[in-house]
């Protein structure tokens, strides 16, 4: 029994801290198992075993099933919009009927295609991809609202579905569908959402380094790598054992910013024609049709992550896309194109104090949700 105290006494504080730990890990094993240990399990088999063999048996639906999801009609629609034109790039913002401020804000800013064509010489058309309100009485209410906005603008694109977050599957079809029939030659399909930012100088001059109708298999975004399927119930994504078992999603780009080259967007409407629509995450979506044709998405650092693009003019540089700009997208704008007159130095002093200051902006832990810190180095 002397000894049982002596050794109690001894180890106290060990048995203390044991004692507390195990108590932390059983009240917290739902966050850590969500966060951590799905994260670890995800890209061992991404990486391990990374063929996703299943998909084809899978998620292959007959045509008789499939056109419920790929047939939808047209409330407003713009046939002509492309034209026999030169289109470089099809932008489809995917919006809700009420957010009018904010398609006012992208057409005063980086959705201006008069601006675009007048000032980078090449035509982009910028469209609106929208679904129907899910409430009767402000579907109603937003119809003539809708209505007239289109007859001012001519640029929303309208299908009869509801418009919600488990129907983003269904708007994605609609922008491929589109662009496959009414603007089948435009070199190039961004689809962005409306809170997003976009560099529009930087981009087209990224576009235009691949040469006319040169670029072949080309996806481009911030791509997530071994991605686990969300378990928990109480988030928006989601995602149950039944309709998708495994334990890592294909590689994919988020669906605030992406682009698609001419032959990828055509193959990936045919393949999102045989699988089924009925799932909700739209860019895992684009991830499993783009694995059934044995397509992969290339990474590029400066589409934005989950937040936004921290103001300065060495990041303004090289951004593609902020996320997150709900009513602060003119500011931005100013910024980025008052930075654009003033032509920022290219100097060997400037490149360093860049260099020194990409660090300091997105490579402190837990600072920046927007760029990864390699994006500090290019």
């Amino acid at each position: 029994l002397n000894m049982l105290v002596f050794l109690f006494k001894k180890y106290q504080l060990r048995l203390i801290i044991i004692c507390f730990s195990t108590l932390m890990l059983m009240a917290y094993w739902e966050q850590i198992d969500n966060n951590i240990v799905t994260h670890v399990m995800s890209f061992s088999y991404r990486y391990l075993l990374n063929n996703f063999t299943f998909i084809n048996a899978s998620f292959r639906v007959n045509p008789e099933d499939a056109i419920k999801y790929n047939n939808r009609r047209y409330l407003i629609n713009h046939e002509g919009k492309c034209g026999e034109k030169d289109v470089l790039l099809l932008l489809f913002v995917k919006s809700s009927s009420e957010n009018f401020e904010r398609r006012q804000a992208i057409r005063s800013t980086w959705g201006n295609e008069a601006y675009i064509e007048s000032t980078l010489g090449v035509t982009v058309r910028v469209l609106f991809a929208l679904g129907l309100h899910p409430e009767a009485e402000q579907r109603r209410l937003l119809k003539m609202q809708l209505l007239f906005e289109d007859q001012r603008y001519h640029d929303l694109i309208q299908q009869d579905f509801m418009d919600t977050f488990h129907n983003l599957t269904l708007k994605l079809l609609l922008q491929l569908g589109w662009k496959e029939t009414y603007c089948h030659r435009a070199q190039f399909l961004m689809s962005a959402d409306d809170d997003v930012f976009v560099h529009i100088p930087n981009l087209i001059h990224f576009l235009q380094g691949f040469g006319h109708g040169n670029a072949k298999d080309l996806w481009i975004g911030r791509v997530h790598h071994g991605s686990p399927p969300v378990r928990d119930k109480e988030s928006k994504y989601y995602m149950s054992q039944d309709l998708y078992p495994w334990l890592s999603y294909p590689d994919y780009t988020p669906g605030s910013g992406y682009v698609l080259s001419r032959d990828v967007a055509t193959k990936i409407y045919h393949a999102a024609l045989t699988i089924n629509a009925s799932f909700h995450i739209d860019d895992v979506f684009l991830g499993i049709c783009a694995k059934v044709i044995d397509i992969a998405p290339k990474d590029n650092a400066f589409f934005s992550g989950e937040g936004k693009a921290p103001h300065h003019p060495c990041i303004y540089n090289q951004m593609m896309t902020s996320h997150g700009h709900v009513r602060d997208i003119r500011e931005m704008w100013k910024r980025v194109t008052e930075a654009e007159v003033g032509q920022i130095p290219s100097g060997l002093i400037w490149r360093l104090y860049c260099s020194v200051t990409k660090v300091r902006l997105l490579c402190v832990p837990f600072l920046s949700k927007s760029y990864p810190c390699k994006a500090a180095f290019f």
